[in-house]
């Protein structure tokens, strides 16, 4: 796909799907909508967004291609229970990454909420982490067209202009940041080997850092996962991105990039579990 190009990604109508969504290159000018961002006017305003539209789409633009089969059915639920179920979150990992979720539609929504954490982390943009990340996540079939996929949108170009090296580290005195926290799952379809499941997320992008060309900024959007049950766990065959939904930002002071990067050295993250 050459920058630029547009492409629309299917999403399954018969469990309450949204139509398309358009995924887009790392650089093209509105790939992300930034209307719906603070109204105050702010010198940086552009580079602020520009971090979280090249975390986004190349999150996009690595999906393509992938697989966008759900489960067999008429019709899924029209939405999950927002109350949370009480069940145990999992207790194991592999590579960092929960694992052993239950055959359950509870699992699968775990899963879910679990996989989007890694998928956009500052550990995918690091190649050696992001192998470990595409091996334990998706289904072997996809795992070396997915490698290729992210390998290049997360090229050398990519990582510098985040600041970064071709290792994906931050320079000497600032701090990479990519932290996502799902806010909730829903399932869109469900069998008992299969689950389409989307999950509203937030999270803080950037880098901290005094000279820092790409100040650390909130976002809002949603992925939807498309799951299978295999190697006793649900593996990922494909996935999609769309912003939103966002609330109003709020007033809140903007803090120093050294308190962002303690915050993200000292607060600890969570396992998922619905």
């Amino acid at each position: 796909m050459n920058p630029g190009d547009e492409r629309g990604y299917d999403t399954d109508e018969r469990y309450g799907g949204a139509g398309q969504t358009r995924t887009r290159l790392p650089g093209d000018e509105d790939a992300y909508d930034t209307t719906r961002r603070s109204m105050r006017p702010s010198r940086s305003l552009i580079t602020v967004v520009g971090v979280v539209v090249l975390l986004i789409a190349a999150i996009a633009f690595a999906n393509q291609g992938g697989s966008q089969d759900s489960p067999s059915g008429a019709r899924g639920p029209a939405a999950s229970e927002t109350a949370p179920t009480g069940t145990d979150p999992v207790d194991t990992t592999t590579a960092d990454i929960p694992t052993g979720h239950p055959r359950t539609k509870q699992g699968a929504e775990s899963a879910a909420a679990n996989y989007a954490v890694a998928l956009v982390s500052a550990e995918i943009i690091k190649p050696d982490r992001r192998n470990e990340i595409i091996d334990g996540l998706f289904v072997p079939e996809k795992r070396d067209e997915l490698r290729e996929k992210f390998d290049k949108a997360y090229s050398n170009k990519f990582l510098s202009d985040l600041g970064l090296d071709k290792n994906g580290e931050a320079a000497p005195g600032s701090t990479y940041i990519s932290r996502t926290t799902p806010v909730g799952t829903k399932i869109r379809g469900y069998s008992s080997g299969r689950a389409s499941l989307e999950v509203w997320c937030t999270g803080v992008y950037g880098t901290a850092g005094e000279d820092s060309r790409n100040p650390v900024t909130s976002d809002w959007f949603t992925l939807t996962l498309n799951l299978r049950w295999m190697e006793d766990d649900w593996k990922v065959e494909g996935f999609s991105q769309a912003p939103g939904p966002a609330p109003v930002n709020g007033d809140n002071r903007v803090s120093p990039a050294d308190d962002i990067s303690k915050a993200v050295e000292e607060f600890g993250g969570f396992t998922y579990a619905r």
